[in-house]
């Protein structure tokens, strides 16, 4: 590259999709700085450490597909890993490649500004001191601004409070304490569960209760992992070819759930249920998140098991979920029901009675009920998609923000959710268009992969900039919204439509459609013509 660099890329997020960024530019002779906020690599991972924090994509899947050597020398010890074992994966892969003399921790990014006269990003590094750099890559997550609702008076607390995405790298102690968790999505779900068996007393606070399939978590044999480094040669072919980028799922009945009987659709839903393989329970039938009839065949299975495991009637009722099964970010758990069955374990039901304030000794609702509490754990959520990137001054050609640009989410658009008009050179991962119902992993392979072979081309060219076309942002946030459209996440309040936070726009946050269109969006977006350029001898003889 021509252009006088402290580096030719800057790469901000030491999570999957940043470290594997930072390899392949390296790999490709370029030199790069990655940035993270955090004092380690891991991202997400690094940050959430609350406890019963596991993926719930089974590991097999949840890797990198990029190398054999890799993949053969680590061994997962259960099906669906926890937290400590998925970032001792993340180091491992970290030395084993190398990065970390490339990476700079305890850095937070909090703005760069684009130069469209050196055609450079100049990047603020915090301490007064700034990089530059021919290309911009935030990798930054679309899940990483935490999101907690304002609750009068919680300043005046005298316990502790934390939430679950910046949980504290200590052991937090709930034995003989009175907890709170407010919220029950995903990471609330998996507290839930482990803070019932540690508290004397715990109490959940729910806004919205959740459809929770359940899942086992089987230790993982040495057969097993022969079997899987046997498999690798066809790994990365087998998960890019499947509908969601997981293979152990599928369609265990090819036709419509109308089409089998009640007493046959619920037999099949009760071995599936049985089974507890999580998300298998969505592939029960081929439209169970296409067709609302269909779909309430199964949500109506599950209020039944609510019904059946829960014994105390109220809560069962309180418990029960009203909308389309799958509309929300599906949840997975062991014996998530069964925790309220807990003699120590109390459920409020925010819908009718919120809470009022925070005093002293606790949390006070609506009807007048203070609960005494030791601990207040938030698992609300986040300003997911757009909010990590809409929170930093990333400055584009004309100087304005990318907040700016979206009118805070009214006029979100880019294409592939990777390239955006007044950006150039740059390219987000994880951002706003972000696949929703894919392997986070697989997904984050398949954009590296397109920035990289961008990144090759531009240079081959010879190009200055590289950038999103306006028709280009138009074509790709048109096919976005269509498929949104389509699906049962646009007649389902949640936070891919930003429905989570108060005041926030209602839109497509992100990509609904199956992996493979994903995929051959990107296989065709290869002749770059979706893209404006600037030759560099233009810029030149300027």
């Amino acid at each position: 590259m021509n252009q006088q660099v402290d580096f030719d890329a800057v790469v901000v997020g030491a999570g999957f999709s940043g470290l594997y960024m930072l390899h392949l530019l390296r790999e490709a002779g370029y030199s790069a700085q990655l940035y993270d906020a955090a004092g380690d690599v891991g991202g997400t991972w690094y940050w959430n450490q609350y406890p019963g924090a596991r993926c719930d994509v089974p590991a097999e899947f949840y890797n990198y597909t990029f190398s054999e050597e890799i993949h053969r020398d680590w061994k997962w010890s259960a099906v669906y890993p926890e937290q400590d074992e998925i970032l001792s994966y993340i180091k491992y892969v970290t030395d084993k490649l190398d990065l970390r003399k490339d990476i700079q921790f305890n850095t937070r990014i909090t703005d760069a500004k684009y130069d469209p006269e050196a055609h450079t990003w100049t990047v603020n590094v915090g301490g007064g001191r700034t990089v530059t750099s021919k290309y911009f890559i935030p990798a930054i997550g679309n899940v990483s601004v935490p999101h907690a609702p304002a609750i009068p008076g919680l300043d005046k607390f005298r316990g502790q409070t934390y939430h679950t995405s910046q949980w504290p790298h200590e052991p937090v102690d709930f034995k003989g304490k009175r907890v709170a968790v407010i919220g029950t999505g995903s990471s609330g779900v998996q507290a839930i569960t482990a803070i019932s068996k540690e508290a004397e007393h715990l109490t959940v606070f729910q806004r919205t209760p959740q459809y929770v399939m359940p899942v086992e978590n089987p230790k993982v044999g040495e057969d097993d992992l022969e079997r899987r480094r046997a498999e690798f040669p066809t790994l990365r072919k087998r998960v890019r070819e499947h509908i969601v980028g997981m293979p152990c799922f599928d369609v265990r009945k090819p036709y419509s759930a109308l089409e089998d009987t009640e007493d046959e659709r619920n037999r099949h839903y009760e071995a599936l249920w049985q089974e507890a393989k999580g998300f298998q329970m969505l592939y029960a039938y081929t439209d169970l998140t296409i067709n609302d009839d269909a779909n309430a065949t199964i949500a109506e299975f599950v209020r039944g098991k609510i019904r059946e495991i829960v014994k105390d009637p109220v809560k069962a009722e309180n418990l029960m979920p009203t909308y389309l099964l799958g509309g929300k970010r599906p949840v997975v758990a062991t014996n998530y029901y069964e925790s309220y069955n807990r003699e120590n374990v109390d459920l409020v039901n925010l819908k009718k009675t919120p809470i009022a304030e925070c005093t002293e000794n606790g949390l006070v609702t609506a009807d007048g009920t203070e609960h005494e509490l030791d601990i207040i754990v938030f698992a609300s959520g986040f300003d997911a998609m757009i909010g990590p990137l809409a929170g930093t001054k990333i400055r584009g050609r004309e100087g304005i923000t990318l907040k700016e640009k979206w009118d805070d989410g009214r006029n979100l658009k880019t294409y592939l959710g990777v390239c955006h008009v007044g950006f150039p050179n740059m390219f987000t991962i994880t951002g706003p268009h972000f696949p929703l119902t894919a392997n986070a992993l697989a997904v984050n392979e398949v954009i590296a992969e397109w920035v990289i072979d961008c990144i090759e081309h531009a240079e081959k060219q010879g190009l200055a900039e590289v950038e999103a076309t306006p028709e280009g942002e138009e074509d790709w946030t048109a096919h976005v919204n269509e498929v949104g459209e389509q699906s049962i996440y646009a007649r389902t309040d949640s936070w891919y439509t930003g429905a989570n936070i108060e005041g926030k726009p209602r839109a497509f946050y992100g990509y609904t459609g199956d992996f493979q269109t994903y995929q051959d969006r990107f296989e065709k977006s290869k002749d770059y013509k979706a893209l404006a350029v600037k030759p560099l001898q233009q810029v030149e003889t300027t």
